[in-house]
């Protein structure tokens, strides 16, 4: 058996070591525009800075000096006219020095002397007059020529820097963009995932055998090509791949579905070649794909037939995973939460073997998942994980996340220095019912309305008996809804039965029946209530086989259409079958009113009661809701009930 050849020495992070590295482009700038500005510098400063330092007198007190014998030397520049010169030192400076001088002095005298004026200078003999003529720099009688070609040239250099960098950027965009991680990075390990022990099961045996091949290689065990993770959003999909690249032990390369495609034809096509190479000279390696969908959907599919860059791009995907050889110890990864929509030849053997599905988190899931969220955060003795996991079915690891966080920022709000069970409580509140809306300004008719609305859902939650237990009610207004019912099941559920079903039915019924009851009208606020139950009776005839006329046959779900997918299928069922699909899901809709009427009429007095207590406290558990309708069920006194429904908003109503 042929061994496949050593991983390469992982690069060191470290400065100074590896590759070398780039320096900051404006550190760069700023060093050019120093050197610039110490060369002018070097041309410049000489001729303004003075020679010496010294008294400024004019020509005709020199003159006056000289007469006076007080000047000992004198030095005239012939193109300037500047004079620089130095008084006779005194008697106790000649003392001390005999070749001391005096002070010195600058003066400015005319370029040409007159006969006069060099008659004076000439009279005193012990002056030492010097005229003196400079001779100019030859970098000062170049320096107006080199500048401009100097610029010229620093010009032309910028152009064809910039033009490689845009020709290197070109050149380039065929390569792969993904991020290479490896075991000297710090990352996620399998610790950090809470709960989903089976699929952390499955997910360690490809770590393993990339750690211990030989261990599989000795009894003929081959490892998945690839390993497609499927689940909902926000499942932690992405999070167990990069425990995987803090697990393996081995290079770990990630990449984005979106990463492939480009404006450029067969830039896709190319950068997957580029991908797959990058990988086989690691020698073993893990390709982790994030949303393949948006690569891998069906060819063909769509009223244009598909997308050629795309499938161009897939196809090359396909090739590339079934040249794969079983001993390279390259292994693929990808997660996506659409597998309907990826292509058959994706997901055949020899591709992606195994699909691992990461569901939705039971709830000792949830407890876990909490648990690792609330770490380095304060919470109080009174937060129970566990409650708040049992009132959280159906939430993903994000929303758990988004609930540990909200809870926080509600603290915040409240000027606690703890998160208290009140305000997991209001977060959860807030994630499924949306923001209170206190602002919202209603009339008393609206309120009232409003109150026997949600009552009428309350009472049917309780009473019927395979409903979800009522959690609260409350008339305040969130998210887009003017009152909310929350409703929290006991146990998780995996199958529906027909019971539960139809008397969620009722349930969401119970406010249009209350208004009807009460008010002798209905009004738009069961807009959504009708939405659902009709959606959800369709599926009862449709899908699920729910119908004595219909029987046992299923047509599959009316979901969304996938590039134009079903636009061109044929019909499934007859013109007389729809006819029979409709009357049907009409029939279980009336029967559900009619159920709803049944039991909203059996508690009308409860109903009161419920509607009464929102009104006076806007809020009420589910608790209170049974504790109600028990005591009408004790009195049992319909002349105790009010006459009418606004005797409920007097405050001193009994």
């Amino acid at each position: 058996m042929v061994k496949p050849p050593p991983p390469p020495p992982p690069r060191s992070n470290e400065p100074g070591e590896g590759r070398f590295q780039r320096s900051d482009p404006r550190w760069s700038r700023l060093l050019l525009w120093l050197a610039m500005f110490a060369v002018l510098a070097l041309f410049f400063l000489p001729s303004i800075s003075p020679d010496n330092s010294g008294d400024q007198i004019t020509f005709d007190d020199v003159l006056v000096q000289v007469q006076d014998s007080k000047v000992a030397e004198l030095e005239i520049n012939n193109l300037t006219g500047e004079i620089d010169g130095f008084y006779k030192a005194t008697a106790a400076e000649l003392a001390e020095d005999p070749e001391a001088r005096g002070e010195p002095f600058n003066s400015k005298g005319p370029l040409e002397l007159s006969d006069a004026d060099r008659s004076i200078l000439a009279s005193d003999p012990e002056l030492e007059l010097t005229f003196d003529t400079p001779q100019s720099s030859i970098w000062a009688s170049l320096l107006p020529l080199l500048l401009p070609i100097g610029l010229l040239i620093g010009f032309f250099w910028w152009m064809q820097r910039r033009a490689q960098g845009q020709m290197g950027g070109l050149m380039s965009i065929g390569r792969s963009k993904a991020k290479t991680y490896t075991t000297e990075r710090p990352g996620t390990t399998f610790e950090d995932v809470a709960g989903y022990a089976g699929v952390k099961q499955e997910i360690t045996e490809v770590v393993e055998f990339l750690k211990q091949p030989d261990k599989y290689a000795e009894i003929g065990a081959r490892i998945p090509k690839g390993m497609l993770l499927v689940g909902p959003p926000g499942t932690g999909k992405t999070l167990i791949a990069r425990a995987v690249a803090g697990e393996a032990g081995v290079p770990f390369l990630s990449v984005s579905g979106s990463d492939f495609m480009e404006m450029f034809v067969g830039v896709g096509a190319s950068r997957v070649r580029d991908l797959f190479d990058s990988a086989r000279k690691l020698g073993k390696a893990i390709i982790f794909i994030d949303e393949i969908d948006s690569i891998g959907r069906k060819r063909g599919a769509g009223m244009g037939g598909g997308h050629d860059e795309r499938e161009q791009t897939l196809n090359q995907m396909l090739s590339e995973m079934d040249g794969f050889e079983t001993t390279e110890g390259i292994v693929m990864m990808a997660a996506t939460n659409r597998p309907d929509i990826l292509d058959p030849a994706l997901l055949r053997p020899g591709r992606f073997d195994r699909q691992v599905v990461v569901p939705l988190p039971e709830l000792e899931d949830r407890q876990a998942i909490l648990r690792v969220h609330v770490k380095g955060k304060r919470t109080a003795p009174d937060v129970d994980l566990n409650v708040v996991a049992r009132g959280t079915p159906g939430m993903s690891g994000a929303d758990l996340a988004n609930l540990v966080n909200e809870a926080a920022l509600f603290a915040v709000r409240a000027g606690d220095s703890m998160i208290r069970g009140s305000h997991f409580e209001s977060a959860r509140d807030r994630i499924l019912m949306g923001q209170k809306r206190e602002s919202t300004a209603l009339s008393d008719v609206e309120k009232e309305a409003i109150a026997y609305h949600e009552a009428g859902h309350a009472v049917c939650a309780v009473v019927l008996p395979a409903a979800d237990p009522l959690h609260k009610v409350t008339i305040i207004p969130s998210g887009m809804a003017l009152g909310v019912t929350m409703q929290l099941p006991e146990a998780e559920r995996h199958i529906y039965r027909q019971d539960y079903i139809e008397d969620s039915l009722v349930v969401r019924m119970g406010g249009r029946v209350a208004e009807q009851l009460v008010f002798g009208q209905v009004s738009t606020g069961a807009n959504d209530d009708l939405v659902r139950n009709t959606e959800l009776a369709r599926k009862m005839v449709r899908e699920w086989g729910m119908s004595d006329k219909v029987g046992p046959m299923a047509w599959g779900s009316q979901g969304e259409v996938f590039m134009g997918d079903q636009m061109v299928s044929t019909k499934e069922y007859s013109d007389q079958m729809a006819h029979v699909i409709d009357a049907e899901v009409s029939q279980i809709l009336r029967e559900a009113e009619q159920r709803c009427y049944d039991v909203l009429t059996t508690h009308r007095y409860g109903l009161d009661l419920v509607a009464r207590a929102l009104l006076e406290r806007e809020t009420i558990a589910g608790d209170e809701v049974s504790r109600l309708l028990g005591v009408a069920q004790t009195t049992n006194n319909p002349d105790a009930a009010p006459a009418n429904a606004a005797e409920l908003t007097e405050p001193n109503a009994s």
